[in-house]
């Protein structure tokens, strides 16, 4: 009953979503058509996350180091501590692919307030995104896509889309040199996206943030082992102690671009330390409070606003359809059939 619940809300807002931005019209893109084409290049694997399939939850708290208060009213970084139910992952649909498959690691958290508001982020260890639009990505996506008449991807589809997006070369400098990395530990995740701190007076800053690392635990194996390293890793130095990431949120100056995630921004800009992300324990993906989330980075609270940035309403109605087409089928989930079997 309780995810029928969340389920209908979500519905509502995917709902809004699609009729405010014209997206019901079948010439445009939807919701529905972008989750399709992940499918369509990962497969459909019942009762898991159509991207970022592939994870393991963590719980811990925020401790607000106060910098941040005179930006933003939000609780968050107001109150001493607030509780977290967090997601380590993979940026990828298929929930058995090896760790070494994508270099990309993602973090996503849900801060939930003493007033009972809720701040939802999604991060990525990337720095920008490859695309500004969703329509790009869309069409991204469509270039990975398997020719019906091979059953493999045009290897020539990726390179000409890359060739026609000329926005897309900060990630391609940086996909060059990326490499999977053996821990979730060591990484930094950021936002990409930016969005607005509002303080009491109602005064606006652009802002984006982005989780560092700060001195770890005990380290996991040195050699990578198996294709689910990560995990093991992650579990083995949460055991020896609390992780802990410092959350850094970046202001933008005047002129920086606050609607288009694959730029960044210069160097140089000021840099608040809004406390730190403490992470204590970690649960299973099939059974764990996370897996039940939509880290919706539209659910945001009293003194945090989304920019225009046309990548954030994207990804609240994908992760929303989502959401519903994986909740619907929680009976399906390899946990769920085990107990069914006992």
């Amino acid at each position: 009953m309780r995810l029928a619940g969340i389920a209908v809300v979500v519905a509502a807002a995917a709902g809004a979503f699609a009729y405010v931005n014209g997206t019901l019209d079948p010439q445009r893109l939807t919701p529905k058509k972008l989750i399709n084409v992940l499918e369509t290049n990962n497969g459909v694997h019942p009762g898991f996350r159509r991207n970022h399939s592939k994870g393991v939850c963590v719980i811990g708290h925020f401790e607000s180091s106060g910098e941040a208060r005179s930006y933003s009213s939000a609780q968050v970084f107001n109150e001493a501590r607030t509780p977290v139910v967090g997601r380590f992952a993979l940026p990828a649909g298929n929930p058995y692919a090896p760790d070494s498959a994508v270099p990309i690691r993602s973090l996503a958290l849900r801060f939930t307030q003493a007033n009972g508001q809720q701040w939802r982020t999604g991060m990525n260890s990337m720095p920008v995104f490859p695309v500004g639009t969703p329509e790009a990505f869309y069409q991204l996506q469509q270039a990975q896509s398997p020719d019906p008449a091979t059953g493999k991807p045009n290897p020539a589809a990726v390179p000409a889309f890359f060739g026609s997006h000329p926005e897309a070369a900060p990630f391609l400098a940086w996909i060059k040199t990326a490499k999977p990395s053996a821990s979730y530990v060591t990484e930094t995740y950021n936002s990409v996206n930016a969005f607005y701190l509002v303080n009491a007076a109602g005064q606006r800053q652009a802002v984006r943030w982005s989780m560092v690392p700060v001195a770890q635990g005990a380290p996991g194996a040195t050699t990578p082992e198996g294709s689910d390293y990560l995990e093991k890793d992650l579990v083995q130095r949460i055991a020896a102690g609390p992780l802990r990431w410092q959350l850094n949120i970046t202001l933008a100056n005047p002129g920086d671009p606050v609607n288009d995630a694959s730029k960044a921004w210069p160097d140089g800009r000021k840099v608040l330390n809004a406390g730190t992300l403490v992470l204590e324990s970690t649960q299973p993906q099939l059974s764990g409070e996370c897996r039940d989330i939509n880290y919706d980075p539209l659910v945001l609270p009293a003194g945090i606003e989304a920019s225009d940035d046309p990548l954030l309403a994207a990804r609240s109605a994908g992760y929303a359809n989502s959401y519903l087409r994986r909740t619907s089928e929680v009976s399906q989930l390899p946990a769920a059939k085990q107990e069914a079997r006992q």
